[in-house]
């Protein structure tokens, strides 16, 4: 890669980086400015002091929250800079959660399960970094685009192939020193598409490993009473 491009993809990797991040703070302000605008309304509204405090209290636990994840977020691509900057992987955030993207033409060979030498390298360097984050489960999670598979010794169908190449990531995240029990696989075959796939673009964005951060159920609002509720 030329020294151009090289510069090119770094930029577009912390461009990309930037814009998850300022979703992240969008929605933590939102949630300021609703706190703003109840302090205001108070004087105005006949709610109770009762119900206007445990308003309140609510929209300051989400609050919180959001400020939770902006700091973890932040943390998990300081820790990843390096393999981001280098285009191997990125951080995004997806349905709620955070993610770390890799795309399977990195790891594997087209067609294949089994990690390439680059591969099982990109996924040590992964394990370095999650292992350290402590009291987090992580699903690896296998996407392939729409491309049926024909006539595949191994592999059915796409279902298949997306499982066993999830699969093949959490064993070797776990040679890598991640423990075994904080770690799942689950394959969506061609079904959850990060782009259409009606572009060789597209098509590449959906051939991907996600490893997703699953969140902390015991932190989030609400919690407490949800769990008194299922006894």
């Amino acid at each position: 890669m030329s020294t151009a491009a090289r510069l090119s993809s770094e930029q577009s990797a912390r461009e990309r980086t930037q814009a998850e991040l300022d979703k992240l703070i969008a929605e933590r302000d939102r949630i300021q400015q609703a706190l703003t605008a109840m302090t205001d309304e108070r004087t105005k509204l006949s709610m109770s002091v009762e119900e206007m405090k445990k308003a309140m209290q609510e929209l300051s636990a989400r609050k919180g929250e959001a400020d939770r994840r902006i700091a973890e977020f932040r943390a998990l691509v300081d820790r990843f800079k390096k393999l981001i900057d280098a285009g191997k992987l990125g951080v995004k955030i997806v349905e709620g959660r955070m993610v770390v993207v890799l795309a399977t033409d990195i790891l594997f060979p087209s067609g294949s399960a089994l990690l390439s030498k680059d591969g099982k390298a990109a996924i040590t360097e992964v394990a370095a970094v999650l292992k350290d984050i402590p009291d987090r489960r992580f699903q690896v999670e296998g996407h392939t685009d729409d491309v049926p598979i024909k006539g595949h010794a191994f592999y059915a169908t796409n279902w298949e192939l997306a499982a066993a190449r999830a699969i093949n990531v959490v064993k070797a995240l776990v040679d890598g020193q991640m423990p075994p029990a904080r770690l799942s696989a689950a394959s969506y075959s061609q079904f959850k598409p990060a782009q259409a796939n009606d572009t060789k673009e597209g098509k590449a964005a959906n051939r991907r490993i996600e490893i997703v951060l699953v969140p902390d159920l015991s932190s989030l609002p609400g919690f407490e009473e949800l769990q008194k509720a299922s006894g």
